[in-house]
């Protein structure tokens, strides 16, 4: 695939996970090369979380990074032409996990940010990533609305949910749903877009975990109140188990459960493992390797409740990076 001269904007953009996919999608040498290279094909970022921008900034130092995109003067700084919106639009109104609200939730009119960008720059590509539940919140009435506000501005609507398990060889079980919609006027063949294929999982959990001894502070020592409950419930070193309300629930589909914004920050949704010197939380790196994100990407001195958030915001990096050089390919 030759090299292609893409421009694109990373909204609600967190650590970047976007915007590492897209320069992997552009990369030949793709994974740590890309984040060695001088960043010019980012050409503006917003993230509201202070923690996330930390981290984005400290990857691509290059990238104009802002805050607030609801905010007219930040939306100000988006430059006039670009090729590609990219936007992991905040989840929390349509997720399962929360109340459900929708367009109801403030976080949930956040899309209409996205299409008021749209109508404004008229960018080629719009590549939008949620969780599964979007597609049929109240009863598909929530995507239905999305999705003709899209086509009201000239956009031509794909969308796909996939698995990281399934289409990234990652053993993370996390459904997403993406959303790639073309600007008619501009991509006439369209067509020709496809999401990617599934893949053979090859990788185990094991790829993403470290065997060697983790700091104190991620094992349950029996000062714990639930030291004795996992004593008993975790007994094996080929799965990973969830700490509950009440309840320890063991992953036998040996994938790492779904990641989420709050595990290691409260008592529940916690991913845990036995290794050879007791039963732990998994590490805040380890998160980012169920993510697909690569060694060399750096994460910040920051308490690990703000990682663990990180990485469960975050996308699976290899799957979007796949879903980018389908993109990038049909712009070519």
């Amino acid at each position: 695939m030759k090299k292609l001269n893409l421009s694109f904007i990373d909204l609600f953009a967190g650590i970047g996970g976007f915007h590492l996919a897209f320069k992997q999608a552009l990369s030949n040498g793709g994974g740590a090369k890309c984040l060695k290279s001088q960043d010019t094909q980012c050409l503006f970022a917003s993230e509201i979380d202070s923690n996330a921008s930390y981290t984005y900034a400290l990857n691509f130092p290059n990238t104009p990074l802002f805050g607030d995109i609801t905010q007219d003067f930040i939306q100000k700084h988006i430059p006039k032409n670009f090729d590609v919106l990219c936007a992991g639009f905040p989840c929390q109104a349509f997720s399962i996990a929360g109340y459900q609200k929708g367009f109801d939730d403030t976080r949930g009119t956040l899309f209409f940010e996205i299409a008021k960008i749209a109508k404004k720059h008229k960018p080629k590509v719009l590549f939008l990533e949620n969780v599964k539940n979007l597609k049929n919140h109240d009863k598909g009435r929530t995507y239905a609305i999305i999705k003709s506000t899209l086509e009201s501005l000239g956009y031509v609507v794909y969308d796909e949910i996939l698995n990281s398990a399934t289409h990234a060889n990652i053993p993370q079980n996390r459904e997403r749903i993406f959303i790639v919609a073309f600007l008619e006027s501009k991509v006439k063949n369209h067509r020709n877009f496809t999401f990617p294929k599934p893949v053979k999982l090859t990788k185990t959990i094991h790829h993403c975990l470290d065997s060697s001894k983790q700091e104190d502070c991620f094992y349950y020592t029996p000062k714990s109140q639930y030291y004795e409950w996992l004593k008993k419930e975790v007994v094996k070193k080929d799965t990973i188990y969830q700490l509950r309300r009440i309840y320890v629930r063991e992953n036998k589909s040996n994938l790492c459960p779904t990641l989420t914004a709050n595990m290691g920050t409260g008592g529940h949704n916690v991913p845990i493992i036995k290794d050879d010197f007791g039963i732990r939380k998994l590490t805040p790196r380890e998160c980012f390797n169920f993510q697909g994100y690569p060694k060399s990407f750096k994460l910040p001195n920051l308490p690990n409740s703000k990682l663990y958030i990180q990485a469960g915001n975050s996308i699976t990096l290899p799957l979007v990076a796949r879903i980018a050089k389908e993109i990038v390919e049909v712009l070519e």
